[in-house]
Formats: structure tokens, sequence, C-alpha cells
């Protein structure tokens, strides 16, 4: 009978295990600035390599826009759309394959899984600077799309594993705002990497390729010693930090902690969830015009009459301008704990700055309105993201409902890529024009998911008064875990 009840015990505490904190002292009591202390102690040993694989990730995929003014249409000899054709095969398995790699991703643990991936596409990259022909360029497109998908979903979904909610933005901001730099240092690079025209008989679109996969599969290699799995399992932590990162994690959504266990009833709860698809739609408010301006910004700023290092060169204060935007509001935002104004806020700059570039303005007007676009694109979107993320309660209900929200949305992509058309030079009345659709779409979204949150966050703070003091729930604490953001006790973030 002693060993039954030795069983049941074991097997009852590893029922309630959270992160593997049953294996982990208690945790410990710390002040406000040694929690601040600690998370700072994981800023500095995740942040710079995860924000630097992202900077080459979006470099990889966005230097096609600097590649083009560079000479690659014209050896590859690319007439009509094949640009934009070339540039749509990149999205199609980038989209597919994102929610299959965030639900393998603690299976083949992050600390590998990340890093390999990073080294596949740094190798797909290289190869696409000795591409001869439209179709070989299509087909490293298409491979480029699925050796990158697992990445960007796959840290969010990461992070959520360390960080509290209302502190997650802002290290999405810093992860992110590698890709608003990217387009800076994509045209500086481009810009240097021009000189390098006629080396080994190869022109200077083809170096950009090769110089800068090379550069992602060295990274690659890097953070597979870097990178760690999980707060359980951290090292560089004392056990008590990990336990106290474990436990704060633990109760920051509800209660009595959230479900960790695969099952499939919670993917279907992800994709049932109204939550995901109407951030679906905020998704690609944002994401549409966020992608139609990084590759078509080269081309756009091209048609005022520079030359090519000029125009390589005037993309890059767009981007330090994003980039500064994009951290004032990521900070903000986990200070006041609210998403959708800053959302709002973006959605309305890139009102202003597409308004100014279907217009009939001056050059200078237009560059100005690239800062807008830029900008606003860049700076809402951490917000996009980290919203859901808040949202979401369970592990993998979150980490499917985060792959559903960026695969899915990221279909806003390869739209933007068709609608720049060569024809529509200079004004691109159709593109600019479709991009303010997409803005419609958000302004008219975020409306709605914050009166829907703000019903059912009040319908739950009436039903707990209706208990009374001391009244009980009638769910056990396991129940609770199941039911994640749909238990009485969680409150929605606006």
């Amino acid at each position: 009978m002693g060993s039954v009840s030795q069983e049941e015990n074991i097997s009852e505490k590893r029922e309630l295990d959270f992160g593997g904190d049953s294996t982990l002292p208690p945790p410990p009591t710390l002040t406000a600035a040694e929690e601040k202390a600690l998370y700072r102690k994981i800023d500095l040993r995740l942040m710079p390599i995860l924000s630097l694989m992202y900077l080459l990730s979006f470099m990889d995929r966005g230097n096609i826009g600097n590649a083009k003014i560079q000479g690659l249409t014209t050896q590859l000899h690319l007439v009509g759309n094949e640009y934009n054709i070339a540039l749509t095969m990149f999205f199609i398995p980038y989209c597919l394959f994102e929610c299959p790699a965030n639900l393998v991703l603690k299976r083949f643990r992050p600390s590998r899984w990340l890093p390999g991936i990073a080294i596949v596409w740094g190798t797909v990259m290289t190869l696409m600077g000795l591409v001869k022909t439209y179709p070989q360029l299509v087909g490293v497109r298409v491979c480029l799309g699925v050796a990158e998908a697992g990445l960007f979903p796959g840290v969010v979904y990461y992070l959520t594993f360390w960080y509290p909610r209302y502190e997650l933005q802002y290290r999405i901001g810093l992860f992110f705002g590698a890709a608003t730099l990217a387009g800076a240092f994509s045209g500086l690079l481009a810009f240097a990497i021009s000189f390098m025209n006629g080396i080994d008989g190869l022109e200077g679109w083809s170096w950009i390729f090769i110089i800068e996969g090379c550069a992602t599969v060295a990274v690659g290699i890097v953070a597979a010693f870097i990178l760690v799995d999980f707060p359980s399992t951290a090292k560089f932590l004392t056990p008590e930090e990990r336990a106290y990162v474990i436990w704060k994690k633990k109760y920051d959504n509800s209660s009595v902690g959230e479900e960790e266990h695969f099952a499939w009833r919670f993917v279907w709860a992800a994709a049932k969830d109204w939550q995901v698809w109407l951030h679906i739609l905020i998704y690609m408010s944002v994401i549409g015009p966020l992608y139609g301006i990084s590759l078509f910004l080269p081309s756009i700023i091209d048609t005022f009459g520079f030359t090519t290092a000029q125009t390589q060169l005037l993309t890059v204060p767009c981007y330090l301008f994003a980039t500064i935007v994009l951290l004032v509001f990521s900070f903000w935002s986990d200070r006041i704990k609210m998403r959708a104004p800053f959302i709002y806020a973006g959605l309305l700059m890139l009102l202003i700055g597409f308004s100014i570039q279907i217009a009939d303005v001056s050059h200078g007007a237009k560059y100005f309105g690239t800062f807008f676009c830029v900008a606003g694109s860049y700076a809402a979107f951490p917000a996009v993201v980290a919203w859901l993320g808040n949202n979401l309660a369970g592990q993998y209900k979150r980490g499917v409902g985060m792959a559903m929200h960026i695969g899915i949305g990221n279909f806003a992509g390869a739209i933007a890529s068709n609608i720049f058309r060569t024809q529509d030079a200079p004004r691109y009345i159709l593109g600019h024009g479709l991009e303010l659709m997409f803005v419609g779409i958000g302004l008219i979204c975020v409306p709605i998911a914050v009166l829907l949150y703000k019903r059912i966050n009040a319908n739950r703070d009436q039903a707990m008064m209706a208990l009374g003091e001391g009244g009980k729930m009638n769910y056990t604490p396991e129940e609770l875990r199941e039911m994640g953001d749909r238990a009485p006790d969680f409150r929605y973030s606006l």
C-alpha cells in the first residue's frame, strides 16, 4: 500500500509540474530591483543572438529589393511580373510551414532547432547568388521560404516561456527591431558590395546574396553554442533564479498556471477561437504594408531620379527612424500594459504615409511619406504579435494560435509582393491604394477587438463579484488550467 501511495504522489507531482518546477527549489522572494536584474541577465543571454539571427533573416528575404536595382532583373532577363512572382513564391511555403514548425519546436529543442534552420537558410541564400535563370531564382526563393518559416513564430513562442506577458512586447520589440535595422543595413551593404561588381565574373547583386548568406551560416553556428532551451535547464541561472522565472510565468495568466502537455484538443481550441481569426485580419493590416514598403522601397525611391548608389543610401534614414519609434512604442506599451493604442497609432501613421504616396506631390514630399510608411508598419508590428500572445493561455494553444496568426497573416505579404507592378511606375497608384485597403481593415478590426475584450472582461468581473467574499468557483485547479484563457479568472489584455 505504501508503494502504491508513493507512486500516486509521484504521478500527481509530475502532473502538476509546470516547466520543470518540481525539480527545483522553492522560488525566492525578490525585490523589484533584484527581479529587474534577473530579467536583464536573461536579456543579455538571449536577446543579442536572437536579434542578430532575425536581422539576418529579414535581410536575406528582403535584399532581393536591393539586388533588383543592382542588375538582378537585367542579368536574369526578368520580364513583366516575373520579379513579383519570384517574391510571391517565398511567401507560400513560408506561410504553410510556420504552424508545423512551432509544433515541433519543443520536441527538437530551441537551442538546436533555431540555429539549425539559420544554417539551412544561410546556405540557401548563398546559393541564390549563383542562379543564372528565372526558374532557378524561383526554386531558391521557395527553399528560402521553407527554411525561414520556423524562425519568427518559433522565437516569439520561445520568448513566452521566459517572460511574463507585460514584459513580452519590449523583448519582441528588441527582437523585431533587428528587422527594422536590417532595412538600413541592406541599403548600406548593397552600397558597399556594389563596388565588388565583376569580381570572379559575378555582378554586384550576386555578391549581395553570397556575402549575406555566409554571414547567416556563421551566426547560426555561433547561436548553437549560446542559446539554451528552457528556464528549467538554463545553466547560466542559479536553481533559485530558474525557479523564480518559472513561478513568475506560472501565475502570469492564471491563478493555477497553464496547461503544458500536448493534446490535439488544444490545436482545435486555437483553430476555433474567434480572437485568432480577428487578430489575423489585424496582422494582415500591418504586415501587408510592411512587406510592401520593405520589398519596394528601393524601387519607389529609384523613381525620384537618383543614382543606384544614392537610392541605396536614401533607404537607410527611414529604417533608423522606424527603429527609434518601434522601441519607444514597445517600452511604453509594456509600461502601461496596453497594446491596441500603439497598433492604432501605427495604422494612422500608415494612413498618412500611403496617402502621401498615392497623391500627386513632389519627390521630397513622397520621400517624407516613406518615413511614415516604414515607421508605422514596423513600430505597430510587435504590439500585434504580443497582443494575441498575451491573450492565449496554454502553451500549445498559444503556440498553434500564434503560428496560425503569423502563418495565415503572412499571405498578405504574398499579396503585397504583386501590387507594385513595373507598369505602374512611378506613382504605383494600384499598390499604394491596396496598401490603404489593408490599413482600413486594421482601423476597423482593432476597435472591434477592444470592445469584445472589454465586454468579456466585464462579464467575468461581474461573475467573480457574484460569488461574494469567500465564494469558490466550481472548478478544480486542473480544469482551470485546461480552460486557459476561457477560465473565469483570466483577463484579456487590451
